[in-house]
């Protein structure tokens, strides 16, 4: 047999297979150590005379390599094939979701439980001027209580607000300053929450962070009472924590309320916890916004959307939530 005839049949035996295996079987055929027709040639040159090794020597040792390369490229061509193969008997594979996180799911779970009892969802700047984060809120230069709140102040000159004097800017240390940009701009009766991000500047452990979350809360109108607070907030944490809670006011001081209280609550076996300062309007906050003082009272409260993602999902570092561990949020 020439090595042209081996040349065609051997590239048609590689064309129909159709596996790695019937690709074997080709090169056995053809490139085999014992019997392969290409590799028997070969075999055979020794007894050959110089003319004839010229002639057939060359050849055959071109058609080895082309061989190799052609069964090369079929094994990649059905590799590829199969890769692309849709087997539908197969079952589907499992699709990884994202997971939100932990205090995405608080955030959420405490805006439907206030949204559900009339309260109005708003939102503020994260950088404030000093009038809203202090001044307005009975707060001014001078106040001791100045010394409460570890501020990231801005480098900013000072602006006019108007014939208001805004003074300097900052991260804002809390919510609060939500309750006189709106009620500079709305009339009671009203009642809002206002969830976001503050900045406080102070060293990092297990229980403080320079980053966290708040929740404030305000209602106004010509009869609001602490009555009205004490139900709106057991009717929240009843349902946030979908239990029977006992409930624990400890009378406080916060500039922007008088009274001012903080509110402790104890799960089911559990011990007394923390969770909330709130209290009446000051007075010299209603001043501050332009409401008649004698016409008008409310309450107002504010607690750690993080505190409470804590103690509901049992987290002991607060540090966790801003790690940025994909190990963590998977499990919410």
């Amino acid at each position: 047999m020439d090595i042209e005839t081996i040349r065609e049949k051997a590239k048609n035996d590689i064309r129909d297979a159709n596996d790695a295996q019937a690709c074997e079987v080709v090169r056995v055929r053809y490139l085999g150590r014992k019997d392969g027709e290409l590799t028997n040639i070969l075999k055979s040159l020794k007894d050959m005379s110089l003319e004839e090794k010229r002639k057939f020597g060359v050849g055959a040792n071109e058609l080895k390599i082309e061989l190799n390369e052609l069964i090369e490229n079929k094994l990649k061509e059905l590799s590829t094939k199969k890769e692309r193969h849709l087997d539908v008997t197969k079952p589907g594979k499992k699709v990884a979701l994202g997971h939100l996180h932990p205090l995405t799911h608080i955030d959420k779970q405490i805006r439907d439980i206030f949204s559900s009892i009339n309260f109005t969802i708003v939102d503020g700047p994260e950088l404030e001027d000093e009038y809203h984060n202090f001044d307005a809120l009975n707060i001014p230069a001078d106040h001791p209580a100045r010394d409460m709140w570890d501020t990231f102040w801005i480098k900013q000159k000072t602006k006019e607000d108007g014939n208001k004097h805004i003074g300097k800017f900052l991260m804002r240390t809390h919510t609060s300053p939500m309750q006189i940009r709106y009620m500079e701009t709305h009339k009671p009766p009203f009642q809002i929450l206002v969830p976001g991000r503050t900045f406080r500047y102070e060293a990092t452990d297990a229980s403080h962070e320079i980053n966290f979350y708040q929740v404030e809360g305000l209602m106004v109108g010509p009869d609001v009472t602490l009555a009205n607070f004490k139900f709106v907030i057991e009717t929240f944490f009843k349902k946030f924590f979908g239990k029977e809670l006992e409930f624990r006011y400890r009378p406080s001081y916060f500039p922007f309320v008088e009274p001012g209280v903080e509110l402790d609550i104890r799960l089911p076996g559990g011990k007394w916890l923390e969770v909330m300062g709130a209290g009446m309007v000051h007075r010299n906050v209603f001043d501050a916004v332009k409401y008649e003082r004698r016409e008008v009272q409310g309450f107002a409260f504010g607690m750690g959307l993080d505190r409470l993602a804590m103690i509901k999902y049992g987290i002991p570092d607060i540090r966790l939530f801003y790690s940025g561990d994909a190990r963590f949020t998977e499990q919410f």
